[in-house]
């Protein structure tokens, strides 16, 4: 039996304050933050993320926000791209509606958490799905 094909999994991080949030939460949430986090997965050569248009995909490193701030290797996927296109496309019609985008309880990360944990078994980061939490805990 030939071994199955693996794939693998990123997660582009960007950093929407461009280190704004690291300089000025302190002071104005008395509370120190990183970043404020938007997140995309990669897999099968394209980059994949969601917002108020709903779920939407790019060449690697190809938004609006430019070259990622920093990579995560989520791991690798048997999921092939036929697969995952599918599985793409009912989620945009169901949960990752564009107007069921929320940007603190169902955003970019929500979608980069769920999909990471279809293809790999694994979740994000939690400094990055734990962030609204905490800006609203402020």
């Amino acid at each position: 039996m030939e071994p199955p094909n693996l794939y693998p999994v990123k997660l582009y991080v960007y950093d929407l304050s461009k280190g704004l949030a690291r300089r000025l939460s302190p002071i104005m949430l008395g509370k120190q933050l990183e970043g404020i986090w938007h997140t995309s997965i990669v897999v099968h050569k394209d980059e994949f993320f969601f917002g108020s248009g709903g779920i939407s995909s790019c060449p690697p490193g190809g938004t609006l926000l430019g070259p990622p701030d920093s990579v995560v290797d989520v791991g690798s996927t048997e999921v092939t791209e036929e697969i995952f296109l599918e599985y793409l496309s009912s989620l945009g019609e169901s949960q990752f509606r564009g107007e069921a985008y929320n940007l603190f309880e169902h955003n970019c990360n929500t979608f980069s958490n769920e999909v990471a944990q279809f293809l790999t078994g694994r979740k994000i980061p939690s400094y990055i799905t734990d962030l609204p939490s905490e800006v609203l805990s402020t």
